[in-house]
């Protein structure tokens, strides 16, 4: 029998913003990825273009089938690796079964990459996709040896490793577990290695996925895990309500999405008096109620409560008075 590996972790990508440390390096990292063709000794490179790594290598990004994680790869070019292959790639946790979402552009790192093991076999896709009903069985069984020790965690998934005898359960905690004796009676069982991992809510939302308010897949799941980290000031930003249960995501998050289009929302913003911002109109002063960025107008309230709306180009920034003002004849 082989004895249990156990394994206790720390939760990843509960940071105070919804985003790991560790997802903020791997998205920098792969914002400047690109190629670069051998330099003398194996290994080295220098500053190439499009995609591709060392000499005759290709870098993708590459989706985990099971916990949907991306990551970039290389792989050699005689691959022919496209769009929606599945592949087998290395992980932390062993290899595991991927598809490819495109070739990465960009300038790469010094860093050391990884690389694409080979094209999965259809029997290989197969063999993957038929251990469903395993991995409920399992799943189902470890839960109940959950209860059964009185252990305060919740169990996500179990996950067989491709071409290795271990399975990986996902589970979150509130605190520290102490699950030696449950890993003890999974090995009893299965008769193979197990290896539990904490992660956070985060990563939950993206191993079990779902369909968020928009009726779309949750991002983190459907598109990549690799998000930019998300603060209130984004909402603010984009004059959405600040009300908690209408931008946060089934992980009890801020929403991914806020975002996608804070930069645009900020640029329009550009060179325009913000809400609560007061202006001078001949000789009375005006209040910034409103900017709508789409109607390009601005609401304004008077000292005597009236209401006006004007357009972006009516108002105007006096450096020399160090206030905005309404522009004659606006």
């Amino acid at each position: 029998m082989n004895s249990p590996e156990v394994k206790e972790l720390p939760p990843q990508g509960d940071a105070a913003d919804g985003v790991s440390a560790e997802e903020r390096a791997a998205e920098t990292a792969d914002a400047v990825e690109a190629a670069q063709p051998p330099s003398g000794a194996a290994g080295e490179a220098s500053a190439g273009d499009g995609a591709a790594g060392e000499a005759g290598t290709t870098r993708y990004r590459v989706k985990i089938v099971h916990s949907s994680a991306t990551e970039v790869y290389q792989a050699d070019r005689a691959l022919g690796l496209a769009r929606g292959d599945f592949v087998i790639v290395p992980t932390r946790y062993g290899a595991e079964l991927g598809r490819v979402q495109g070739q990465v552009a960009g300038r790469a790192g010094g860093e050391e990459m990884a690389a694409i093991e080979r094209k999965a076999s259809r029997e290989e896709v197969e063999r993957c996709h038929a251990c469903a009903q395993r991995e409920a069985n399992a799943f189902q069984v470890c839960r109940n040896k959950i209860a059964e020790h009185g252990l305060d965690m919740k169990l996500v998934s179990a996950h067989y490793l491709v071409g290795e005898a271990k399975i990986l359960f996902y589970f979150t905690a509130e605190a520290r577990v102490d699950f030696r004796e449950l890993v003890k009676d999974l090995v009893g069982i299965f008769k193979m290695r197990i290896e539990l991992r904490q992660i956070g809510v985060r990563d939950e939302a993206r191993v079990v996925g779902g369909v968020g308010v928009c009726g779309r897949t949750y991002c983190c799941h459907g598109i990549t895990d690799k998000l930019k980290a998300v603060s209130i000031k984004m909402a603010k930003e984009q004059n959405l309500t600040l009300n908690s249960m209408k931008i946060s995501g089934p992980c009890g998050r801020l929403l991914c999405c806020l975002a996608y289009e804070y930069d645009t929302y900020r640029e329009c913003r550009r060179g325009l008096p913000s809400e609560g911002a007061r202006l001078r109109a001949g000789g009375q002063t005006l209040k910034v109620l409103d900017v709508n960025i789409f109607t390009r107008t601005l609401k304004l309230a008077g000292e005597d409560g009236k209401t006006v709306t004007l357009g972006f180009d009516a108002v105007g920034y006096d450096a020399q008075a160090g206030q905005w003002q309404v522009r004659e004849g606006s």
